[in-house]
């Protein structure tokens, strides 16, 4: 018997440092952004504490770029490394903003904000987010628009003009199932799809809002919210409190379109004529499960609110489904107090929630799809087992590992909602608000039910639940697998 050894590369951690370095140094240009906007607020009391927080970020981030070289092309186990640990120390800078602001902030809290807002998860400390100065409103929101389009995606753009050099690191931040959507086979290609479309619906969302109204940094804020299906709002009654029907529809859209893959959109503009994206089986099905809970809810809110009429329901009932489907966790009602079918319907979605190569979390809808064809296959299998049966999304066979991925996402993402929950009940939570906080954070879609309802938050929660919490956001947002890979290598 030969024993063969394979010998893994070396790590490379000096390559790591570099391009977390990097990561650092976007974030201090957003920090420094954010400052200026504060500046132009006649220097409100957020000015000093983006400016220190941009600087001692790029000191950090600029130290490894002096003293480490770049070298060769990135390995895939580096690339994951670079993945993850750039996301967990874009979180730990992002925070030094609300810290250096002081007021309510305690590390823990400062920490959630800035979790939540790279994650996109939306979810919040604040019971009085209106108090903050429109600096640090805007670093709340450049936070959740960099997290919307992946940090290491955006900065591997900037950093490569042939868009080459760098698709490791795009590949390990984006699923495989996103990759596979593009006829291209480079991952930054992919990406660099992605940026174009979101930097374009971010304007055009703009515009549109402040056409139906809204002031102009409502209107930015709201749609680099929107398009990154965040859900921060810089009002305490979220959107509510516009009370804008107008800018409701305008939200909506932007909400549904962001929650369909970029890819998808960006040959759909390219060639119109083309109607694969009408007939697109994930899509087909994201558009149907919106209209069928739509319509569920909208019933269930006339027969048990009698006061309310159809329209009034209809609107209440849209905007909640297209906002908890989508990830994004705007809130125009409080859905708390909603009869429990229409609970339980809007719980459902938010696990489902959009597609791969959208700004949204969830399980997605892809592999809901696949997910039920691969079991309608095997119980066509029991009548007949000698048939052989293959799962075909959009015409196409898919392949064995796909299936087997999906799978075995499915096992992980339900543990990952079931291990949260126990740990949420154990620490204090109830049933209710600790189950609907597992399925909001590892969905990243913000609020819940309960203590975390759509017009309340997290402030009142334990510390050992918020950081539960932010594991939540964290694995849910790098989609477990980049996360798992990392930590499989070191138990070697």
């Amino acid at each position: 018997m030969i024993n063969a050894e394979i010998t893994l590369p070396t790590m490379r951690w000096t390559v790591i440092l570099r391009y977390i370095g990097i990561s650092l140094l976007m974030l201090a240009f957003l920090m420094a952004v954010s400052g200026l906007v504060a500046a132009m607020n006649g220097g409100d009391r957020s000015m000093v504490p983006l400016f220190y927080s941009a600087g001692v970020t790029f000191i950090t981030g600029a130290y490894p770029l002096i003293f480490v070289r770049q070298r060769g092309q990135i390995e895939t186990r580096e690339g994951y490394y670079i993945v993850v640990l750039s996301w967990i120390t874009c979180c730990l800078f992002g925070m030094l903003p609300y810290l250096f602001y002081g007021n309510t902030f305690s590390f823990t809290d400062a920490l959630f904000e800035s979790v939540s807002g790279f994650t996109t998860t939306g979810a919040s400390i604040l019971d009085d987010i209106e108090a903050l100065p429109m600096g640090l409103h805007f670093w709340r929101m450049s936070t959740a628009w960099v997290g919307g389009i992946g940090i290491v995606t955006l900065f591997s753009m900037m950093i490569s003009k042939k868009f080459d050099r760098n698709s490791v690191l795009s590949g390990t931040e984006l699923s495989g199932l996103a990759r596979s959507q593009s006829s291209s086979t480079s991952s930054s290609g992919f990406a660099r799809k992605m940026i174009v479309i979101y930097v374009g619906m971010t304007v055009i969302c703009s515009i549109l809002l402040w056409i139906t109204g809204l002031e102009w940094f409502d209107a930015v804020t709201c749609a680099m919210s929107t398009c990154s299906t965040c859900g921060f709002c810089i009002r305490n009654a979220s959107i509510a409190a516009y009370d804008n029907v107008a800018a409701e529809i305008v939200m909506m859209v932007f909400m549904v379109t962001c929650g369909i893959s970029f890819v998808h959109i960006y040959n759909f503009l390219r060639n119109r004529r083309n109607n694969r994206l009408i007939k697109n089986e994930i899509i087909k099905t994201y558009l149907t499960i919106i209209a069928v809970a739509t319509a569920l809810i909208t019933a269930d809110l006339m027969v048990s609110r009698t006061d309310e009429g159809f329209w009034q329901s209809l609107r209440e009932s849209a905007f909640q489904v297209c906002s908890l489907i989508t990830t994004t966790g705007f809130a125009t009602a409080d859905t708390d107090t909603w009869p429990a079918l229409s609970i339980l319907i809007l719980v459902t979605i938010s696990i489902f929630c959009g597609c791969s190569g959208s700004t949204a979390g969830g399980f997605k809808m892809d592999r809901l799809v696949i997910t039920f064809k691969n079991c309608v296959n095997e119980i066509h299998l029991l009548r007949r087992p000698n048939e052989v049966r293959s799962v075909k999304l959009n015409g196409r066979v898919l392949q064995g590992d796909v299936s087997r991925r999906v799978f075995v996402f499915l096992v992980l993402y339900v543990a990952l909602i079931a291990v949260g929950s126990m740990v949420n009940v154990t620490f204090g939570a109830d049933m209710r608000t600790g189950l609907t906080a597992a399925v909001a954070c590892a969905g990243n879609v913000g609020p819940g039910f309960g203590l975390v309802g759509s017009v309340s938050n997290y402030a009142a929660l334990p510390d050992i639940i918020k950081y539960n919490s932010m594991a939540l956001m964290i694995l849910g947002r790098l989609e477990i697998f980049p996360v798992l890979y990392l930590l499989g290598f070191r138990m070697r």
